[in-house]
């Protein structure tokens, strides 16, 4: 769990990229010094931008750049924000009309470069876009918007990319990529908030995402139980689907302190374990532990698949952000990680249930498309927007040759937005306390009509997915 856009801008710099060369003459640039500031300020110190100056000072959440962005009619329009990273990786807010919210991640740069804000459904005549602080300190240059080319369709990989995939995987990945596109799966993570839905809105998720982190040694030594098995068994018997993360405490390495508990032990902060040292020897101590947690894990894997639950699995998640203690040393170790764990699972364990769910938008952290069958990332923007620019980033990563889901959101797409923007997320899963119940990211209203769409699959319209693709 994270509280926070999961986005690296590199990945979104090549988005931008594509989206933009070759329709140049179409852009609509909007310089920054020449729209409504609050609370920041134009300056010039900075060299290589574009016009009379460029935009900084986002020091304070409400802190602003306010564009009117004019169209001629209705229609989708690709939005590029040229800024620069000087003092660090940031993330920004895009806002819509004052209503649709989009996070973009800004790379550290050393320079003004591009980076794709994903899309903006603008209205005939005048519409304004925020830029909104979020994590402030960037400079912004400008905005460019041009026309939205048309989305080819989809190329999804037919099969899984585990060969020996049993037949439970496979007809759980053939019925999400026969509604790809057609519709999305709702979902929740945890028991308690699934029910608590379904008394809220009188539709229960049809999937249920559960943690395997309290099967995590380092946990269980220190007295932790978990009923995560066996709910996901429990809502695959009501004809359910399951999703599953595992917030890993580290193997070893546990601060302990009254500011970094063992608890937390799954956070950077709270341990020294060393995830590049620990692959490095695969003689070392910490490597063996690194293969105990697999194996620990393993067990309550194949107790679903004995239970002939398949599952859509998210190991590794938001690596990137560095705030997880396997994402702490870069791409490459968390990658040879990830190709540990596929192996071991899959050739040692002999564990075929698994739909492998790959968590991050960035190109230089993906383990490759034989390892992974479906692409995602964690969105914690309030607004109920399509999250549009999270779902191209995903969707160039993957060359539109696999499923991209929403695996964490704190706030549920819009099913209108969604399909104007062709933002076509497989399912969404949102996170519990604090986010389902809180009206700042699901308003009550908003979540029943959510839940109430015919876009929007729930438990009881899944039934019999197994055969439905057939």
């Amino acid at each position: 769990m994270v509280k926070l856009d999961v986005l690296l801008g590199s990945a979104l710099t090549l988005c931008a990229e594509a989206h933009t060369l070759g329709r140049r003459q179409d852009a609509q640039i909007y310089e920054a010094e020449d729209a409504v500031l609050s609370g920041v300020t134009v300056e010039t110190s900075q060299s290589g931008y574009s016009g009379t100056g460029y935009v900084g000072g986002f020091d304070d959440a409400a802190d602003k750049i306010t564009f009117t962005v004019n169209s001629d009619s209705t229609k989708l329009y690709d939005l590029s924000i040229r800024y620069a990273g000087i003092y660090g990786a940031k993330v920004t807010t895009v806002v819509l009309n004052e209503s649709a919210k989009t996070d973009v991640s800004l790379a550290e740069t050393s320079e003004f470069t591009t980076v794709a804000g994903g899309q903006v459904l603008l209205n005939e005549g005048a519409n304004t876009i925020d830029i909104v602080s979020n994590w402030g300190y960037y400079l912004i240059d400008y905005i460019s918007v041009s026309p939205s080319a048309p989305r080819p369709p989809h190329n999804v990989t037919p099969t899984l990319s585990n060969p020996n995939a049993n037949a439970d995987a496979t007809a759980l990945y053939q019925y999400l990529a026969s509604i790809y596109g057609q519709n999305i799966l709702s979902g929740q993570q945890d028991a308690t908030w699934a029910d608590w839905v379904t008394q809220q809105v009188g539709k229960t998720p049809a999937v249920l995402g559960v943690d395997l982190i309290d099967y995590s040694p380092s946990r269980v030594e220190r007295g932790t139980t978990s009923t995560a098995v066996e709910d996901a068994i429990a809502h695959a018997g009501k004809g359910g689907i399951v999703t599953v993360v595992w917030h890993w405490n580290a193997p070893t390495g546990l601060y302990n302190t009254e500011e970094e508990p063992w608890w937390s032990g799954f956070y950077t902060a709270a341990t020294d374990f060393d995830i590049a040292a620990a692959l490095s020897d695969t003689t070392n101590a910490n490597y063996t532990l690194i293969i105990r947690d697999i194996d620990a894990i393993a067990v309550q894997l194949k107790r679903l698949q004995d239970a002939d639950v398949p599952i859509l699995f998210r190991p590794l998640h938001e690596a990137e952000g560095g705030w997880f203690w396997w994402g702490a040393k870069g791409p490459e170790p968390c990658k040879a990680l990830w190709n540990l764990i596929y192996d071991r699972w899959t050739n040692f364990h002999g564990i075929n249930n698994l739909v492998w769910v790959w968590n991050s938008v960035a190109a230089d952290w993906y383990p490759g498309d034989n390892v992974a069958d479906v692409l995602s990332t964690d969105v914690y923007a309030t607004g109920n927007g399509p999250l549009s620019a999270q779902y191209n980033s995903l969707i160039d990563l993957g060359k539109d040759t696999k499923l991209i889901a929403a695996a964490e959101v704190g706030s549920i797409p819009l099913p209108a937005q969604l399909q104007a923007y062709e933002a076509d997320w497989v399912w969404f899963c949102t996170w519990g306390d604090q986010y389902i119940n809180n009206a700042e990211y699901n308003a009550p209203d908003v979540l029943k009509a959510i839940y109430n769409d015919e876009y929007v699959l729930t438990l009881d319209e899944i039934q019999g997915w197994r055969n439905a693709s057939k």
